[in-house]
């Protein structure tokens, strides 16, 4: 097929002519490169990776976030324990008489308990047992008690810790006031 100008031209008027002379040119394309393929792929993969890098931050500040909930939750049973008690538990009864009266000491009057806590709360947020102890270590005051949990790594000491003696003013730990004694 002669494709030259002067045969163009010659026949414009026909249809399906400068069809023909534009398929000449060259190749059509009708898809991607491989380059282009993995060009794309790449930059998919980038933005999932800054997406979930994102999420998994998050996610570790909400774990975070539930634990010290938890911790206030607790806090606030042990308080209602001391009211209705007049004493927090005690070591051996530990934290376990908020949810379970099976743990209240004998001698207690088995009548003011009440359940403190609905659900128990035998572990912090990533499976360690919460700590407890009726008569502070940490602080001079022996009206308070401390409650603690080692955060997500479980090693004492480390600023994950979740401790009722760290915190500011009286918004942790044992504090209410003990009443006057007898007498």
């Amino acid at each position: 097929m002669d494709i030259s100008p002067t045969r163009i031209a010659s026949q414009a008027g026909r249809p399906g002519v400068f069809l023909a002379a534009r398929r000449s040119r060259g190749p059509a394309r009708h898809a991607f490169s491989l380059i282009e393929v993995m060009i794309v792929i790449a930059i998919i993969l980038a933005i999932s990776g800054l997406v979930a890098l994102t999420l998994f931050g998050r996610r570790d500040q909400a774990e975070a976030d539930l634990a010290r909930v938890e911790f206030d939750q607790l806090r606030r049973a042990l308080n209602l324990f001391r009211l209705d008690y007049n004493r927090y538990p005690t070591d051996e009864e530990g934290i376990a008489v908020l949810w379970n009266k099976e743990q209240l000491d004998p001698e207690a009057d088995q009548n003011a308990w009440k359940e403190y806590l609905g659900d128990p709360m035998t572990n912090d947020r990533w499976g360690n047992p919460w700590g407890y102890r009726q008569q502070s270590e940490e602080t001079e005051d022996a009206t308070k008690f401390d409650l603690w949990s080692f955060g997500p790594d479980g090693e004492e000491g480390t600023d994950d810790d979740i401790v009722s003696w760290r915190t500011a003013g009286d918004e942790e730990g044992g504090d209410l006031p003990l009443p006057p004694t007898g007498g």
